[in-house]
């Protein structure tokens, strides 16, 4: 079975293929918000790359966010468009699920950040329980400091420390050590940012968890409607809105 996924969720942007959970080629680039441009010629440049066309792919996969609100429209908008074209089932992977599952089965704390401005950002907490990555709060947009708070009580019942990673990391790192101290953990770059070979992993994992990596089980999935279903995941309205809302 072979997945292709993408992320256009934040700065960076990256195109993934995978195949019977082997990582077959990725793209990424982190360098300014240009998905309208780089996207397609990346999707295309992969599949190029390792002599496959997008009929050729068995499942698409996108992460939905949160994250830009435009960028998040192009990714979704872009697997939905192949998907419907070559009638191919499609499945989205939240952008702090695909963060969270960057750091493999470890008995710390991790917890996922995406920048939203304005000292706030959009997290959640996650936890490896009986070899399974489980999510310990509602996926949540809100000031950093709150989130610390969250953090040291999540932590002050044992020897726990937590990861954090996402590029709210950049911003807010220094806070973090100074309110949280040894207890907070940093992974490296490599693993700092959410990658579509990330999503594509977790379409297995999920596959996995249901029972579902078979050619039949796999062709239930090959409905119009899962595509429709498909749209980007926003935590709160865009700046432009909640103004329009303030009558501004």
């Amino acid at each position: 079975m072979r997945v292709l996924a993408v992320d256009t969720s934040t700065v960076a942007a990256s195109v993934a293929v995978m195949e019977d959970d082997e990582l077959l080629g990725e793209y990424f680039i982190n360098n300014k918000m240009t998905h309208c441009e780089k996207l397609a010629p990346m999707i295309d440049g992969v599949l190029k790359n390792l002599n496959m066309k997008p009929a050729d792919i068995d499942i698409f996969a996108a992460i939905t966010g949160p994250g830009s609100f435009t960028g998040l429209r192009i990714g979704v908008t872009t697997i939905k468009t192949i998907a419907y074209a070559l009638k191919k089932p499609v499945i989205g992977i939240t952008t702090l699920d695909a963060l969270a599952f960057n750091i493999p089965i470890c008995s710390d704390i991790i917890c996922p950040i995406i920048d939203a401005r304005n000292n706030q950002v959009y997290t959640a907490l996650y936890r490896w329980k009986d070899n399974r990555q489980e999510k310990m709060t509602d996926y949540m947009g809100i000031h950093v400091n709150e989130l610390i708070e969250k953090i040291k009580e999540s932590i002050k019942d044992g020897n726990k420390k937590v990861f954090i990673l996402g590029d709210g990391v950049r911003a807010h790192k220094d806070w973090f050590l100074r309110e949280l101290k040894d207890a907070c953990l940093f992974p490296p770059g490599n693993l700092m940012l959410q990658k579509a070979s990330t999503a594509a992993a977790m379409v297995f994992y999920e596959l996995k968890q249901k029972g579902e990596l078979n050619e039949a089980d796999i062709s239930k999935l090959r409905q119009l409607d899962e595509i429709n279903k498909l749209v980007p995941f926003y935590l709160r309205k865009s700046q432009a809105e909640r103004l329009y809302g303030n009558g501004k």
